[in-house]
């Protein structure tokens, strides 16, 4: 039997705001567990949150970035579940009237441009963390990611194969970085994934059950991990099991999936609006404000390369990926010539992208400058 993959992301975006979602909390990652846990992340009776405009600001620019609806009445809710890490038994979310809906990213994956649904945005508070090295079996709590502004973004089940994820991916951290929302970094867990894969024969308009796959924070562990599960599901079903519906943790030691509980619906959750914040209204001025000050969107920039420097869809896509790639591309072209733009194009996104790969630098660390680099396309122009 031939199988067909069906796969959607959600991804968190830990915007980069000073302060956190609902207290003066700082943000800033890296210090001694809990020095950044106010009395509101702890939880303490009486307090209350208190909403951080620019959270709402940055959501709103993410949104007309990917030109989508701006819910112009946002309602929070309470997403009821315990864990230790967080103290309150509620995560502070959105449910019904997230602020962004129905928007759209373009992805290259091969020598082929796709679109990408993306079916919501909304803001939540990110929950703390629990800590187990160096304690000698038990576990601790550091609460200093608590109430972290979170944009959720979830795309429909569109994507038929890792490569295709992983683009998707690729592409969404790319704009939010180019919007200067968030720093991007996974390490610290600025962008961290979330895969739901299913199987179903090709052909089936229905879709298979899913397994949740939480927490990569690595597009190479992204890859690897729907590759595992795609393969695993396959072969459940073809000896005669059945799929349940599970959240699964990806190890990257053994390059496994395994099942961590069953999955949860919305209803498990048992969500209301949340009492203690009013329901936030966005005026158009506002949105308005904000689409003034975007910068040239990658989708306009690949636009704009196609139409001035004759470069293909799939090369001037790969030339908008990244804010730095862009403005380093640019800057060759503009000292050596538009008449050498392809060639521009080919140096950058060929031989200097392999060298930077194998030295594991980015181009904003790149030892051979714009200038260099246009020098040398202007002595290939020339036959020297």
């Amino acid at each position: 039997m031939t199988w067909e993959t069906v796969i959607g992301l959600e991804i968190h975006v830990q915007l980069n705001t000073q302060s956190k979602i609902f207290s003066g909390a700082s943000t800033a990652f890296g210090a001694e567990p809990n020095a950044h846990a106010s009395v509101v992340e702890c939880a303490l009776p009486g307090v209350l949150p208190v909403m951080n405009r620019e959270v709402v600001a940055k959501a709103i620019k993410l949104g007309l970035a990917l030109g989508a609806k701006i819910n112009q009445k946002n309602v929070f809710d309470r997403k009821n579940y315990f864990y230790p890490d967080l103290p309150k038994g509620y995560q502070i979310s959105q449910l019904d009237l997230p602020i962004v809906a129905e928007g759209r990213l373009e992805i290259v994956v091969g020598d082929e441009v796709k679109t990408i649904n993306v079916t919501r945005a909304h803001m939540e508070e990110d929950a703390g963390k629990s800590v187990h090295e160096g304690l000698n079996g038990a576990t601790g709590i550091d609460l200093n990611r608590a109430g972290t502004p979170l944009l959720e973004v979830v795309s429909e089940p569109e994507m038929r194969s890792a490569a295709e994820a992983v683009a998707y991916a690729k592409a969404l951290h790319g704009l939010v970085t180019w919007l200067d929302i968030c720093d991007g970094n996974m390490a610290e867990g600025s962008f961290r994934m979330d895969a739901n894969v299913s199987v179903r024969p090709k052909g089936q308009a229905e879709f298979g059950t899913r397994r949740e796959i939480k927490n990569l924070n690595s597009f190479r562990f992204l890859q690897q991990a729907i590759d595992y599960e795609i393969q695993w599901q396959i072969d459940l079903i073809e000896d005669g099991g059945k799929v349940q519906q599970a959240t699964v943790l990806f190890d990257p030691d053994t390059g496994e999936t395994r099942a961590m509980r069953s999955k949860e619906d919305a209803h498990d959750y048992r969500y209301f609006p949340d009492p203690d914040l009013l329901p936030l209204v966005i005026d158009s001025a506002w949105i308005a404000r904000v689409k003034g000050e975007l910068p040239e969107l990658p989708a306009a920039l690949s636009g704009r390369f196609q139409g001035e420097y004759g470069l293909s869809a799939y090369d001037a896509t790969t030339l908008t990926a990244s804010r730095e790639v862009a403005e380093y591309y640019q800057a060759v072209v503009a000292a050596a010539g538009a008449a050498n733009a392809k060639t521009c194009a080919n140096w950058v996104m060929g031989e200097l992208a392999a060298r930077l790969n194998k030295a594991e630098l980015d181009i904003t660390a790149s030892p051979v400058s714009a200038a260099q680099l246009a020098g040398l396309v202007a002595r290939i122009a020339d036959n020297t």
